[in-house]
């Protein structure tokens, strides 16, 4: 259970908040231009081809994390039929795609303070003028690779393999102490 490895009781500070996000459902995606256009057919959602961007339609989300890889996120429920989608779509085109839904945990940062936090571990540049909304970017946090979206102003996902949970949320959580957590 995930809880028996990693805490997920929210951490307040003044000006920022660290929390569980809900579970996803989780696909990692890697193919060329046909075969890009076949799961985002499948996906029900463009797969976004500009790099560091991410799309969102409903419950479904693709984050381009290189130059043929993408990220999917949806309902739990919904990876099935997402599956079977693509099998069918991508048939006789070169692609892998994984289920990945139980490798990682996604942690939501948000307030005025949570880009300042996030640069305390990661040297990008969270200003809201050069990582806007919708960027994310596959990057190192620490000793843990992650994966960072800005959804809102203010808000960030982050997506983390769940051996290294713990280790991402004790290190986020050192680096708002400054701010009372």
């Amino acid at each position: 259970m995930l809880s028996d490895i990693v805490e997920t009781t929210a951490i307040d500070a003044d000006g920022v908040r660290l929390e569980t996000l809900p579970a996803f459902g989780r696909l990692n995606f890697r193919g060329r231009a046909g075969a890009v256009a076949a799961m985002s057919e499948a996906f029900g959602l463009a797969l976004p081809e500009a790099s560091c961007r991410a799309a969102i339609a409903g419950s479904r989300a693709a984050l381009w994390l290189g130059p043929d890889e993408w990220l999917l996120l949806m309902l739990p429920t919904e990876t099935d039929a997402v599956i079977a989608a693509a099998a069918s779509a991508l048939a006789g085109l070169p692609h892998s795609l994984v289920d990945i839904s139980e490798r990682q945990y996604a942690l939501g940062l948000s307030g005025r303070l949570a880009a300042t936090v996030l640069a305390g571990g990661n040297p990008l540049d969270f200003d809201l003028s050069t990582f806007p909304v919708g960027m994310c970017t596959r990057t190192i946090m620490g000793k843990a690779e992650l994966a960072i979206w800005r959804t809102e102003p203010d808000r960030f996902h982050i997506e983390v393999w769940r051996s290294f949970a713990p280790y991402i949320r004790g290190f986020l959580r050192e680096h708002m102490r400054e701010f009372g957590a």
